[in-house]
């Protein structure tokens, strides 16, 4: 058989990383496909502690699901740092009037944000470095990371170019107060937290 047999006819263009994804997102059903500094990232679904500690999460943000902020899972946000890049955070407190802020694909631009909420899994390093510097570029003022693998919370506030001025951490057996900027008062228990969200 030739060659030519089994090349595919196109038009000489590529699809753009938006198309891909759009593809991948309808071949992979459940996983978070992302394009994070121009890189397509596809996450595979997490785990049941995962899901059952962002359940707990939610309702520990109960107080800022109101008139003037919405807590919101897995709502996308357009990243700045590319022309077709945008994350999909795990929990977010958004902006009560996010619907006017929409930008392309179910993705809303980051002015809409107070804060996102990372509960690391498989994608340990994206959330971690990669979307430290691309929330940070977005200017999103209050990044949370449940870190399961080292077992702690961070916190990080004041973005500054691609990264956060602070950047706490809180271990088992400490209390996290976020900052009023979010929209309530909300401080989080670690250990019960990370209890739930052990593998």
């Amino acid at each position: 058989m030739s060659a030519a047999a089994v090349e595919h006819p196109h038009d000489g263009k590529l699809p753009s990383l938006l198309e891909v994804a759009a593809q991948l997102t309808e071949k992979l059903p459940g996983y978070r496909i992302e394009i994070i500094g121009g890189d397509l990232t596809v996450t595979p679904p997490a785990d049941g502690p995962h899901a059952d500690s962002l359940t707990d999460l939610t309702f520990a943000f109960a107080a800022a699901h109101g008139a003037e902020t919405r807590v919101a899972q897995a709502m996308g946000v357009w990243l700045p740092d590319g022309p077709e890049d945008y994350a999909i955070p795990d929990l977010a407190v958004v902006d009560a009037d996010y619907r006017d802020h929409l930008v392309a694909d179910n993705c809303y631009d980051p002015v809409a944000f107070r804060m996102v909420l990372e509960v690391t899994s498989s994608n340990y390093a994206t959330d971690l470095k990669t979307k430290v510097a691309a929330y940070a570029i977005a200017k999103i003022p209050v990044y949370v990371i449940i870190d399961r693998k080292k077992d702690r919370i961070h916190t990080l506030t004041e973005p500054f170019a691609n990264e956060y001025r602070n950047h706490s951490v809180h271990a088992p057996g400490q209390r996290v107060t976020l900052p009023d900027s979010i929209g309530a008062e909300i401080t989080l228990d670690v250990e019960a937290i990370l209890a739930v969200a052990r593998p």
